[in-house]
């Protein structure tokens, strides 16, 4: 078997795996986990600003990616008013809009197929350089800025909402 087979075969069903546990959070009742979203929350503002650095070499690419950011802010905006928040007993939980979480993942993973089903005729080929074209699209990047950017403004939501439950909390 060559590369270009085993490589698929044990990296997607990790990445099913991983979808599915994505998946999974968008429904029910959901326990605000603080050093979990502050640990998100650090990892994705810290690829955001890896994927950012990509705006030196073609502004195109800073452009498509602040869109998607200030899109995925204003939609993690509107997706905290929809959230709702229940305390029960000591635990603060939220239950998160399925709809918006959903489709955002259903948008990265829909974009992610299309660019492997252009770009795999031509890595299959073992064409050097012929699928570079395809690494650099503002689009994709809006699409990862539009979901990097809704996480961190959702996350940072609920630990704010959080923060405001525990200062109103009597003490015991």
């Amino acid at each position: 078997m060559t590369p270009n087979v085993i490589v698929p075969i044990v990296v997607a069903p990790l990445i099913v795996w991983r979808l599915y546990y994505r998946m999974r959070r968008n429904f029910g009742r959901q326990p605000i986990r603080t050093k979990r979203m502050w640990t998100r929350v650090g990892i994705l503002s810290a690829v955001t600003l890896l994927v950012a650095t990509q705006g030196f070499i073609d502004p195109r690419l800073a452009g498509g990616f602040g869109a998607g950011l200030v899109g995925g802010v204003m939609l993690g905006m509107a997706a905290l008013k929809l959230t709702r928040f229940e305390i029960d007993g000591s635990n603060d939980c939220y239950f998160p809009n399925p709809w918006i979480g959903l489709a955002l993942t259903a948008l990265f993973i829909g974009r992610l197929l299309y660019k492997l089903m252009v770009i795999w005729p031509e890595m299959s080929h073992a064409t050097a350089g012929g699928y570079a074209a395809y690494q650099r699209s503002p689009l994709t990047l809006m699409i990862l800025g539009l979901l990097l950017g809704y996480y961190i403004a959702y996350y940072a939501g609920l630990l704010i909402h959080h923060r405001r439950v525990l200062a109103t909390r009597p003490v015991a």
